[in-house]
This record gives structure tokens, C-alpha cells and sequence, in this order.
């Protein structure tokens, strides 16, 4: 199984454009390094929770939309090598140069984190609409929690999904600002799972989810209150 790298970024609605040249750029320094595949995905339905959602994740603003994204790679250690040698990178490779490609969103408020696939099925494919999570998840109920996740595939691939990944917390950083932990109020025995699903379409989706909505589990093995999701179209693709 792949590492996932996932990312949550709030990006003035205006520098769209420029979030994707930024993007299309730097991504390319991942891959150089042994990333297999890239996905930016910017909001289309992402709706506001009564007790968490993306916006209060990364503490957008009014003018801001949401950015859900991750990185493959082939392992953990390829990974590792990758960061270990960022500080080198940084200074040496101009797509990672704040002033010839500078990031066209508050850094400080992005969060993310490194997870390790529990339940990986599906193959990916470009242009896909996205549904993204993430979930708090007891560390008691982990294998719970991946049981329930491969018998919810059966029914999402049924109707018509891609690819789904449910990841498990692996070196989720605390913030000082933003984190994960705090995007879904986690509590101290909790761990946090970074997931997506891939369809065809939005209309897919949609239909899949009205159609769907009578098969959910009766219990599920993590607080549903707190969990956050929406959906995304993908506006950098790179790699496989």
C-alpha cells in the first residue's frame, strides 16, 4: 500500500488561478522525489456543520475556499528521505522559492499530516470528483472501523465509485494554530483517519448517496457528529 500525505488549505476564492500555477509548478519537486501522484482539489460542495466542518479546520474566511489534497508515495521511507532532505530542497530548487513561486495562501493555517492506508480499493483516475473526510476514530476501534470501511465500499463501488482509501494517523503533527486534532474536536484516546473517495462524477456521487442513505450503518464505530466531509473537483493532477 501507497503513504498518503494529506493537506487542508483555505485559498482566497480570487488566487484560484494562481493556486493552480503554484501548484502545477512545486507539485513537480515531489515527483522528482519519488511521489507517484498529486491531487489539488478545490471546493464545489462543502457544506458549513454544526459542529465541525472544513472552514473551521484551517479557520477560513468569507472570501476563502477550501482545498483538499494529498500526496501518494510509493512507501513511508521514501517519504521520510523526501523530508529529511527538505531544507536542501527548499534552497536549492527554484519551484520551492518563495519568491519566484510564493504561495498564494496563509501557510500558517494549512494543516496536515502523514496516514497509512488501512483500506485502499479502486484504482485512480484522472478528472474524478472527490469526496473527502476526515474522521475521528477511538484507537480501540480501528479494526472496527476498517471492517466497517471495506463493507461501505462493496455498496459505494456498487454504485458506481472509483477508488476509495481510508488512511489511519501515522505523523499527524500538532499546531499551533490548525491541526487535524482540532479539525474534528478529537479526544485523547482518538486517532484521526484522512479518507477519500473517487467518482466519475458529481451526479454519480449525488445519485449514489440518495440511493445509499437507507444501507447506512445502524452503528459505526466512531462519533459522526464530529466528522467532516465535502466535496471536491480536482484542479492539479500529477503522476499516475
Amino acid at each position: 500500500m501507497s503513504y498518503i500525505e494529506g493537506f487542508v488549505i483555505a485559498v482566497p476564492t480570487a488566487n484560484k488561478q494562481k493556486f493552480i500555477d503554484h501548484a502545477n509548478l512545486g507539485d513537480g519537486v515531489f515527483i522528482d522525489h519519488g511521489a507517484t501522484r498529486i491531487v489539488e482539489c478545490w471546493q464545489e460542495d462543502v457544506p458549513r456543520g454544526k459542529t465541525t466542518d472544513f472552514f473551521g479546520a484551517v479557520q477560513a474566511r468569507d472570501d476563502e475556499s477550501m482545498v483538499f489534497s494529498w500526496i501518494e508515495w510509493p512507501d513511508k521511507p521514501t517519504r521520510q528521505a523526501f523530508s529529511e532532505r527538505m531544507g536542501e530542497i527548499m534552497a536549492s530548487d527554484e519551484r520551492f522559492s518563495p519568491e519566484k513561486n510564493p504561495m498564494p495562501f496563509d501557510g500558517a493555517r494549512m494543516i496536515h499530516g502523514g496516514f497509512e492506508p488501512i483500506v485502499e480499493q479502486g484504482k485512480p483516475t484522472r478528472g474524478s470528483y472527490i469526496q473527502g473526510f476526515v474522521v475521528p476514530v477511538p484507537e480501540a476501534n480501528k479494526e472496527a472501523y476498517r471492517k466497517m470501511a471495506e463493507e461501505v465500499w462493496d455498496s459505494f463501488a456498487t454504485h458506481g465509485a472509483l477508488r476509495v482509501v481510508e488512511a489511519w494517523q501515522d505523523d499527524v503533527p500538532q499546531g499551533k494554530q490548525t491541526d487535524f486534532f482540532r479539525t474534528v474536536k478529537a479526544e485523547g484516546d482518538e486517532r484521526i483517519v484522512f479518507a477519500f473517495v473517487e467518482w466519475p462524477s458529481r451526479e454519480v456521487c449525488d445519485t449514489a448517496a440518495e440511493q445509499m442513505q437507507s444501507a447506512a450503518p445502524e452503528i459505526i464505530p466512531f462519533d459522526g457528529t464530529r466528522m467532516i466531509f465535502g466535496g471536491f473537483q480536482p484542479v492539479v493532477t500529477l503522476g499516475d
